[in-house]
């Protein structure tokens, strides 16, 4: 959400900003229904002064038996209920109309964000690791039926598409996986770890921007409440219509959790195998900081998701994302992506967002320091560390053997129970 003062101050550079998002320009129609807005509060407040000060001087008219101006009094007080149910309403309705347009427009990116329409704009920060050299590599999806592993047709039966059965040592590979990032991320990063709500009601997702905009992309149960798309939604919402002692932050939460997506406008991608899921899991970091915190704790949280691929040995690259392809609320974003022998590119693993203050103002959550009476908006970022089930896809591809045997990495073997291998022919 963003301040209608300061696009009042400089429409221009909000314009700017939002065109370097694709977005044509936006700051008249917020300025003609602002201004809308302000004319009926200033004639709201003007006609219930004039009401106020009528009502008083009727008791002193009829104190001295002047009922003539009484009666004059009483007839403009009841003018003017009209005039302020019409201005009442006036106010409402232009509230309401600049909300939801404010509401629907995405952050403002950060300084440093490189221009750019889509994907191609990207800029590779660093890469780490050597792509494993594989001769004929299989997909996670041979892999895993060939050993009987994975059972898409099963979930078909039971759920539709996008969903998966894992069996046997896949599925407790799985459960390794999420136990070891929510391990590192609690005990070396610094991570308090939390176990959420997985339904959440609308002030939540509308306070994690994911309301309005994008409530196609979600899964809504029968009395209202909304499925979680990622962790995000509920760590973030911890700090929602709360106010922060500055001295506490930053705040750090991770989660271990299911999320669940519709994948509303994803036909026809990723349609083979477990990379576009509507129900999968995934380790989710959160920080709260103060304003000026919140740029190094970007680098921070980056730094805590990248720390998992190098514990694993997968190779990958680190992008720093374009105005064009970030995501709806975010100032400045770094994706993780790792390298999948079987598509021979790297994939993306995790997304790392800045959201500055634009989250914050949707759910009221602010910062004061002691002592003080003013209050700041806090700043929010989140990070995958990492989605489980594209981790599970690239130890899988790229731990293979030529005989269909996966690897476990030395990192997991103590939580698969000193397991070296899994797989091979069924």
């Amino acid at each position: 959400m963003h301040d209608i003062k300061a696009i009042r101050e400089d429409p221009a550079a909000f314009d700017r900003a939002w065109g370097s998002r694709g977005l044509p320009v936006q700051t008249p129609a917020l300025l003609e229904i602002d201004a809308r807005l302000r004319a009926a509060q200033t004639a709201l407040q003007e006609a219930q002064g004039r009401r106020n000060d009528a009502s008083k001087l009727i008791g002193a008219a009829k104190g001295r038996k002047d009922e003539a101006e009484a009666q004059r009094l009483m007839g403009e007080v009841e003018a003017l209920k009209g005039v302020i149910a019409e201005q009442g309403d006036g106010e409402r309705i232009a509230a309401a109309e600049l909300k939801a347009l404010l509401s629907g427009l995405p952050n403002l990116p950060a300084d440093d964000v490189p221009a750019g329409g889509d994907e191609h704009g990207n800029v590779e920060v660093r890469r780490w690791g050597e792509p494993f050299a594989i001769a004929g590599p299989k997909d996670h999806v041979d892999l895993g039926e060939a050993a009987d592993l994975l059972d898409f047709e099963a979930a078909s039966r039971m759920s539709g598409a996008r969903f998966v059965v894992l069996k046997g040592a896949l599925a407790r590979l799985e459960r390794a996986l999420g136990q070891f990032m929510i391990d590192i991320q609690t005990r070396e990063h610094g991570y308090l770890e939390i176990s959420p709500p997985l339904m959440v009601n609308d002030a939540a997702a509308y306070g994690t921007d994911k309301l309005p905009k994008f409530a196609d992309q979600l899964f809504q149960t029968t009395d209202g409440r909304w499925l979680i798309p990622t962790a995000e939604v509920p760590l973030t919402s911890l700090v929602m219509d709360q106010i922060v002692a500055e001295e506490t932050l930053p705040l750090r939460y991770t989660a271990l959790t299911a999320c669940f997506r519709s994948e509303a406008g994803a036909s026809g991608r990723d349609t083979r195998g477990m990379i576009r899921q509507h129900q999968f899991y995934k380790v989710e970091l959160v920080s709260i900081t103060a304003p000026e915190q919140s740029e190094a704790e970007h680098e921070r949280m980056v730094g805590c998701a990248e720390a998992i691929l190098k514990r694993l040995d997968l190779p990958f690259r680190t992008m720093l994302l374009c105005t064009g392809d970030m995501g709806f609320g975010a100032r400045k974003t770094y994706d993780l992506e790792v390298w999948l022998p079987s598509q021979a590119t790297y994939r993306e693993i995790s997304s790392c967002s800045n959201c500055g203050d634009f989250q914050a103002r949707r759910m009221d959550a602010r910062c004061k320091k002691a002592g003080e009476k003013g209050t700041r908006f806090v700043h929010t970022l989140n990070g995958s560390g990492l989605a489980v089930g594209r981790t599970l896809v690239a130890l899988m591809e790229n731990y293979q053997d030529e005989g269909g045997r996966i690897a476990i990495p030395q990192a997991l073997q103590s939580y698969m129970g000193g397991l070296t291998h899994i797989g091979g022919k069924a």
